[in-house]
């Protein structure tokens, strides 16, 4: 087929596909955080995206844009990661404080030397914070900084009042400290952040470890650079040598139950094939790259249990989580974008977002946290703007629709159902996560990767008494079928029929889709 494919009238026959669902199983929570986000300085994901300063004919609160707030608010972010991203290991804190017009005008080494105004800094970024009801993730320089640097900017943050930071903190216009429960000690610190080796980290995240803390309120929840992508020798090296605070103890050493790190971080990115160089297009593209960016996004699954297995051998009892702070689809720009690593936003990046949040939740034994890169304007956004103008993506919808399943416990689940298959590359045709909420309702969130089938579905419920049943179902007429400024959302969720009886659910998901079925 084309480009595209063919529009929904021209399906070939539905698959027929069983689900079973054990609701009298629970299994881990699924954190909330699994939900999160990141922002890093990066083209248009702050200037603009969110920041656009008081004097704004767009209208906004202390410089940050309503539009951007609400959009935001509705799906629950739970934590943002910021300021980078390989941007973090390049930045000083105190560049971004005190009055906008006496900051430093600066250059974004990280992306392009594209000039930094400093004009969001950390007042900022945490008013918006405050403004959306998320919690801070800070990421702290270890690339270039110091751990004085770092530690004066924990102090600044976190300490009281009275104390001399507290004073200068308040001197900027906040008296009282922030909660800051997420320290990252750097960023990919095998790459941008460093060119380190693991054991070269692992004592660098020592040495921090050492001097980072909150000063009042909760702990300070750090978090480990783990592996880029399938570097698993690093995972190892890594909950050897950094996990304990001793890693070989003796009986006059200190030690703790509470590791060392709260979080080892993975870092993943999903395009079309497995060349960096060539990610493969983001608009007008064929089903061979529909299929192969699946099939990398599928790879995450992989990543995960092996990973986890090698942190089981050292931490047993699942301390320490596994925090997929950059994780998301990253095709090549086009040559007309209007700002670094702008991405129009398709069908194919609600069906990846969704496989990908399917994938996290069935782990959430283990993993406790993810970041989708990046929150507006940048590669996989949520949010697009254009001047005054905002959109949501599709993706923003996938996590409108998977919200359900913040703090809710996993159920297990079991598909039968056929592959999709295109050329040489197979993959099962629904990706499906399930969980039950404090209120005892059961919600499951299937993707059906075909798109060309719809699957013909019954789903067994187990395990509880189920005697109503309701869905809503995102698809559009195309793979690439986009959002644009100037029409209408081509992917606002519709309702999905449902039928129950003997607690069993039919439904038909329809091709090329993400779907919620709520039942109670």
């Amino acid at each position: 087929m084309g480009f595209g494919l063919a529009p929904a009238n021209a399906q070939a026959p539905a698959n027929r596909a069983e689900l079973t669902v054990e609701a009298g199983r629970p299994g881990a929570t699924i954190d909330p955080n699994i939900y999160g986000h990141f922002v890093e300085h990066l083209g248009r994901g702050v200037y603009e995206g969110i920041w656009v300063g008081p004097d704004s004919p767009i209208p906004n609160v202390r410089g940050i844009r309503k539009d951007v707030v609400a959009a935001l608010r509705k799906i629950k972010v739970p934590v943002i990661r910021w300021p980078g991203g390989c941007f973090a290991d390049a930045y000083h804190w105190q560049d971004g404080i005190g009055p906008t017009a006496s900051r430093p005008a600066g250059i974004n080494s990280a992306w392009n030397k594209t000039p930094e105004t400093n004009a969001f800094g950390t007042h900022e970024f945490m008013d918006f914070l405050g403004q959306i009801g998320a919690k801070p993730f800070i990421s702290v320089n270890v690339g270039s900084g110091s751990v004085r640097e770092a530690d004066d900017w924990m102090r600044y943050m976190t300490a009281p009042a009275t104390s001399a930071p507290g004073k200068a903190r308040a001197a900027n216009g906040r008296a009282e400290p922030w909660n800051v429960p997420f320290v990252g000690v750097g960023n990919e610190t095998w790459g941008c952040g460093g060119n380190m080796t693991a054991d070269t980290y692992a004592a660098a995240f020592r040495h921090y470890a050492a001097f980072l803390r909150n000063y009042s309120g909760g702990p300070a929840n750090l978090i480990a650079v783990g592996s880029d992508t399938d570097d698993y020798e690093w995972t190892e090296r890594m909950m050897a040598l950094a996990m304990k605070w001793r890693p070989n103890p003796t009986p006059l050493a200190l030690t703790s139950d509470r590791p060392l790190m709260w979080g080892l971080s993975l870092h993943f990115y999903t395009f079309a094939g497995d060349n960096w160089h060539k990610k493969g297009r983001n608009v007008d593209f064929p089903e061979k790259d529909w299929v192969a960016a699946l099939a990398r996004a599928n790879f995450t699954d992989e990543l995960i249990r092996r990973h986890a297995a090698i942190m089981d051998k050292y931490d047993p009892e699942k301390k320490v989580a596994l925090a997929v702070d950059e994780w998301g689809a990253w095709f090549d720009s086009e040559k007309d974008a209007p700002s670094q690593l702008y991405l129009e936003s398709t069908l194919r990046d609600a069906v990846i977002a969704g496989m990908s949040l399917n994938i996290f939740n069935r782990h959430a034994d283990r993993v406790r946290m993810a970041n989708i890169a990046q929150m507006v304007n940048v590669i996989q956004s949520l949010i697009l703007t254009d001047g005054a103008k905002m959109v949501v993506t599709p993706t923003w919808h996938v996590f409108d629709m998977y919200k359900v399943h913040q703090g809710a416990t996993l159920i297990p689940v079991d598909v039968q159902a056929p592959d999709y298959v295109h050329g040489e590359t197979r993959l099962p045709s629904l990706s499906v996560s399930a969980s039950k909420d404090a209120g005892g309702k059961l919600h499951l969130t299937i993707v059906n990767l075909d798109p060309a089938r719809a699957s013909s579905l019954r789903i067994q419920l187990n395990g509880g008494t189920f005697r109503q049943a309701r869905g809503e179902v995102l698809t559009a007429d195309r793979i690439d079928t986009r959002v644009r400024f100037d029409a209408p959302d081509p992917f606002t969720p519709a309702p999905l029929a449902t039928s129950i009886a003997d607690n069993g659910i039919t439904v038909t998901i329809p091709s090329k889709s993400v779907s919620l079925i709520e039942a109670f």
